[in-house]
């Protein structure tokens, strides 16, 4: 059942169910951050409204940046606008930022210690018909990599809105992590949210024979699944895992000697990823099988979102089935 603690919305499973772009909770929660902390500053590369940076520029048209189709110069104007103690919030497609800008942000940024929010939108295969030269997914193990970076990677809108809101008053160098699609709406506003602390989802009655652990836009997909498991008399728990870096290795480990076996789920390259990530940390502490959803070594192409989750073995048939594998091997 939904964890009761953490107040989530209980139509998540219901078709019906509200639906809201994880992109538009940044933008909104940017322009409520501005009015708070009044060193952020936004620059755009040309995609303001498509990022949803347009509500922080309409508030604060003075504390906007248009660098126009320069990623390389958007990383780099963040990066001097950070030496002189604003705190910027920049934004493109993730296939360009950080797919393009990655050395500026590498040595203007990170290696500098500087303090600023890459955001990076339009990530995942679920971009769509914009096809695979524009579908990040290699972002999370680019960013996961670099010395001094905090990887966050919000399940829906809410989410992401109090992610910016978590960062504006925690100024660190990050990489947020948007999808472009409408997601459906889990948490509300009354759940909790910090930086590097994963929260439990769904528990079954009784003990639970596998552990999903899941970030971004497919925690939904995850939790529907649990249904669908549940009639062939299998248990799991669904963990939400927000913060890629750091990891929360305590909740994983928890999870981890509770299940005996384990299945990561992102919309990313199963290599260098999200489930990567996990595996480091568990075969350290409290090694387990595992199974791996994700892209798996292939571009992308283009299609609708929910063909294209399905024909990279993304959704919710993928994720039973990865349940099933597991759960022999845990045997």
């Amino acid at each position: 059942m939904l964890n009761s603690d953490l107040k989530l919305n209980t139509s998540i499973f219901n078709d019906d169910v509200e639906q809201v772009p994880i992109r538009k909770g940044f933008g909104e929660g940017l322009a409520k951050a501005g009015e708070t902390n009044k060193n952020i500053v936004a620059l755009s590369a040309d995609l303001t409204e498509s990022t949803q940076m347009h509500f922080f520029k309409e508030k604060f048209p003075e504390r906007f940046v248009e660098i126009g189709v320069a990623e390389q110069n958007l990383a780099t104007v963040a990066s001097g606008l950070a030496a002189m103690d604003k705190y910027p919030f920049f934004s493109s497609y993730a296939m360009f930022s950080p797919g393009r800008n990655w050395e500026q942000i590498r040595t203007t940024l990170a290696y500098n210690d500087r303090k600023a929010v890459i955001v990076g939108s339009h990530a995942g295969v679920s971009v769509g018909p914009d096809g695979g030269t524009h579908q990040a997914i290699e972002d999370m193990a680019l960013m996961r990599v670099l010395p001094r970076m905090t990887v966050i990677s919000p399940c829906d809108a809410i989410q992401a809105k109090k992610a910016t809101l978590a960062l504006s008053a925690d100024p660190r160098l990050v990489y947020l992590r948007l999808a472009r699609e409408k997601t459906p709406i889990i948490t509300t506003e009354d759940t909790p949210f910090e930086i590097g602390k994963g929260q439990i989802f769904y528990r079954p009655d009784g003990l639970a024979q596998v552990a999903i652990v899941a970030t971004g836009a497919l925690v939904a997909q995850a939790l529907k699944a649990t249904k669908s498991l549940e009639k062939k008399g299998i248990k799991v728990i669904v963990a939400n895992i927000h913060t890629i870096k750091p990891l929360d290795t305590a909740l994983l480990v928890q999870l981890a000697k509770e299940t005996k076996a384990i299945v990561s789920v992102e919309e990313h390259q199963i290599a260098g990823g999200f489930g990567s990530a996990v595996s480091e940390a568990l075969a350290k502490e409290y090694p387990v099988p595992m199974e791996f959803i994700g892209v798996k070594d292939r571009f992308g192409q283009s299609g609708t979102p929910n063909e294209l989750i399905e024909k990279y073995d993304m959704g919710q048939d993928a994720i039973i089935t990865a349940v099933m594998k597991v759960i022999e091997r845990r045997k």
